[in-house]
């Protein structure tokens, strides 16, 4: 059944996805290709976004059973709220001097995260790990994004790849998963979601492995094509993850700032997991996955 539209503006919710994606999606572009320290930059103000988005769920003053479009935030929250939105951003500008995700980069996210356990036990106590497990969800993806855009030979294309991937994954899970319907797949996290999607999600990620192996002459397409279909999965693992930590704070969207997707984090959750993935597997193999 095809989706209303909104009254405010006469768009689907698809709609609405399709130009806040044609707006945000060559912004991101120009900055993976002009590098460092534009895309470092362009990071670390998502990171930030995030970081905000966040906290305001996890301050979040629940007023019934029912989740709320956006998180409203209790007044005890905004003190953790105010210094936790600041940490990521700083840590991946100071990660990306050090070598991504190299030792002293760890060493800086682990501080960062105790001292946002300092500033929020005092008003947010029961809340203070969920505060603290913030800096690691935010910080660690998005330093894994810095390392990989500096490799120096297949830097921008990897970046590109993922972008390209998550964006198909997403798009394929969710028409397949409205058009063909069916079982659901995670009812109690995410009501919305179905083994169709998912594997309207795995084959839209398995395309963009295929066209990326052409594009760049890669000798041994299917293992860019079999990573890309696993790193598919892994993306709306990453979204049910997200979901879960909505449904436990009892809210339906981390906020309002993407038109079509709520907030950045509703938008970038499987990025996150595909970035840290990519950045393992990358160390195990001692290269890029593209060089594979």
């Amino acid at each position: 059944m095809a989706q209303p539209a909104d009254r405010s503006g006469g768009l689907t919710n698809l709609q609405k996805r399709t130009l806040s994606a044609a707006v945000l999606l060559p912004v991101v572009i120009v900055a993976i290709v002009l590098g460092h320290p534009y895309f470092t930059v362009m990071v670390a103000v998502f990171a930030g976004a995030m970081a905000w988005e966040w906290t305001c769920v996890v301050a979040h003053a629940r007023v019934s059973s029912q989740t709320s479009p956006v998180p409203v935030p209790s007044a005890r929250g905004w003190r953790a709220i105010a210094v936790v939105t600041i940490a990521p951003a700083v840590l991946v500008v100071l990660a990306t001097g050090l070598g991504g995700l190299a030792t002293a980069a760890w060493i800086i996210i682990l501080l960062g995260v105790l001292a946002t356990g300092v500033v929020a036990w005092p008003a947010n106590r029961p809340k203070a790990p969920w505060f603290m497990a913030g800096v690691i969800y935010v910080a660690v993806p998005v330093a894994a994004l810095v390392a990989i855009r500096a490799e120096p030979t297949f830097g921008c294309a990897a970046v590109i790849w993922i972008i390209a991937l998550v964006v198909a994954a997403d798009t394929g899970g969710y028409l397949v998963g409205r058009t063909v319907g069916g079982p659901k797949l995670a009812p109690r996290i995410s009501p919305n979601k179905t083994w169709s999607g998912l594997g309207g999600a795995v084959a839209g990620a398995a395309l963009v492995g295929l066209l990326t192996a052409f594009v760049l002459n890669h000798t041994n397409v299917w293992m860019l094509t079999l990573i890309s279909a696993v790193l598919g999965l892994l993306e709306q693992g990453g979204d049910l993850v997200e979901s879960a930590f909505k449904r436990h704070f009892g809210v339906k969207d981390t906020s309002q700032i993407i038109p079509g997707h709520g907030g950045v984090l509703d938008r970038v959750d499987g990025l996150l997991a595909v970035a840290v993935a990519v950045v393992i597997a990358n160390e195990w193999a001692g290269g890029s996955v593209l060089a594979w």
